[in-house]
């Protein structure tokens, strides 16, 4: 049987339902469409607030045409050939290639020239940071203005120039990750689709299919530590790409049904065996026992628990989540290289592909051709911590052209709402806190307070929790109380894997 607490809001609190849009206008003085101009900066800068149909790009079907947003070894290899030459139109910089990991021997590292082309080792932990929303601390966000002007400077990077390709090194799932952070990092502060790629496939495959042994080396750029632009130089606000858990709140539906007419899609990208809090299991599930079918029961006795990560006080998904693993969308035969376009688009048509995966709602059953994404749709992309997510959300938001928000602060967060108990032996939030999630989800409790570990709640009845987008907002433009969200601690890792 569900665990589903079902009660309500408590009467005379501040309903989380409100937007973002309208917390940020007031905030700013900012209201209006997306792509309009806010003035906030005074006469000095005019900013352009894009909305997440803007921000989306779409690929070309045969991805060795792209310029930019997904990009194969085969563009990078001509690149890296003659950088001066060959750079795209309204390139004028430099190219700049972040790996992720180092690559296995004799592809450690795409070759820089270190003049024109510079190939740097930056790790998933750079391009995330733990933050404050109003509520609770979230680990593994979307770092800060002064973090990324760090960052900015430690790469001597021209955001307004240079072409930034975000590379995996090895090719794996956690890197897959990580290369879509550093994706999201530099589009949410306002870098140009023109100025990002991410690379199809990590260094073991793409050495020999695109690129050959030459063109890799054993040793990385060094940093210079010499750059000075600033994410405030970007006037291109993009901080629509995240969605706060009041923004998820405010469009969940009043039941566990996704609703095709709504305008919103919400996609977690983790496994079945976490979406259902251990009730159905697929493979490659802990405990996953075969039964003819991609999804299957849990067998007689399984400790749902298993499920659970973070030490969190429940499991399950918000109302109305479709389902489908990050895992469909890549070929690990391919260096996990995203698979083509046409088959992502199958997925979001709600189609299965030969193995039986597929969109499932809260029923676990397929919701069928048509059943997934409808045109128009805004699709919230989330997992534990929106690793896995950077997966889904780029295969929509940088293949297929879709809008897409990511939920940031993901499961990690959503989950920790509760009017639950923790190993402390107090609750995590209070009853008649506004922004318990619980009464929004489907869940499973923990089996024990004692595997509960306390959150940082900053403030139960906070009037808002959307502090993180306003506050790189006031950054951006120069404004008070801008850049003071984040703890100034990046998270190591991969917490998603």
């Amino acid at each position: 049987m569900n665990s589903q607490d079902s009660s309500g809001l408590p009467k005379g609190r501040l309903h989380p339902g409100a937007s973002l849009a309208v917390a940020a206008c007031f905030a700013l003085g900012a209201c209006g469409g997306g792509g309009g101009e806010d003035t906030s900066y005074g006469s000095v800068a005019k900013i352009t607030v894009n909305t997440p149909q803007e921000i989306a790009q779409a690929s070309a079907d045969d991805y060795n045409e792209n310029l930019n947003g997904l990009i194969t070894a085969s563009t990078l290899k001509r690149w890296i050939a003659d950088w001066n030459t060959n750079r795209p139109a309204g390139v004028a910089g430099k190219l700049i290639i972040f790996q992720a990991t180092v690559g296995p021997t004799g592809a450690e590292y795409i070759k820089p020239n270190n003049a024109t082309v510079f190939t740097y080792l930056s790790p998933s932990s750079e391009w995330t940071q733990s933050r404050i929303n109003g509520v609770i601390e979230t680990p593994s966000m979307v770092p800060d203005g002064p973090t990324m002007d760090a960052l900015f400077k430690k790469y001597n990077m021209d955001p307004h120039n240079d072409m930034f390709v975000c590379a995996q090194g090895t090719g794996s799932t956690g890197n897959a990750m990580a290369q879509g952070r550093c994706w999201y990092a530099l589009r949410y502060w306002g870098v140009e689709k023109r100025n990002v790629s991410v690379l199809n496939g990590g260094n073991q495959w793409i050495n020999g299919n695109g690129m050959v042994a030459a063109d890799f080396t054993a040793t990385a750029s060094t940093a210079p530590s010499s750059g000075l632009i600033g994410v405030r130089t970007l006037l291109t606000d993009n901080t629509a790409l995240q969605a706060t858990f009041e923004d998820l709140m405010a469009v969940l539906p009043a039941n566990d049904t996704a609703v095709k007419e709504d305008g919103i899609m919400i996609w977690d990208a983790r496994s079945v065996g976490q979406f259902s809090a251990g009730e159905r299991l697929e493979s490659g599930d802990s405990g996953f026992v075969a039964c003819g079918s991609s999804i299957c029961n849990a067998p007689a006795g399984y400790d749902y628990m298993r499920t659970f990560q973070n030490s969190g006080s429940r499991q399950g998904h918000p109302r109305g989540t479709l389902q489908l693993q990050f895992t469909n969308l890549l070929d690990s035969t391919k260096g996990f290289s995203y698979k083509p376009k046409a088959t992502l688009q199958n997925y979001l048509n709600g189609g299965s592909d030969a193995a039986g995966y597929r969109f499932v709602d809260g029923t676990y059953n397929g919701v069928g051709q048509g059943g997934a994404y409808q045109p128009g749709d805004v699709i919230y992309s989330y997992c534990e911590t929106t690793f896995r997510a950077m997966i889904t959300g780029f295969a929509s938001a940088g293949i297929l052209g879709l809008p897409v928000r990511f939920y940031d602060g993901a499961m990690v967060e959503w989950n920790s709402l509760s009017n639950l108990p923790d190993n402390s032996g107090r609750v995590i939030l209070p009853a008649d806190s506004p922004w318990r999630t619980d009464v929004k989800s489907f869940f499973r409790p923990a089996t024990s307070p004692t595997l509960v570990t306390p959150r940082k709640i900053v403030d139960p009845y906070a009037v808002h929790a959307n502090k993180i987008i306003l506050e790189d907002q006031l950054y951006k433009r120069g404004q008070p109380g801008g850049g003071t969200a984040g703890t100034g601690t990046g998270t190591g890792g991969n917490p998603c894997g």
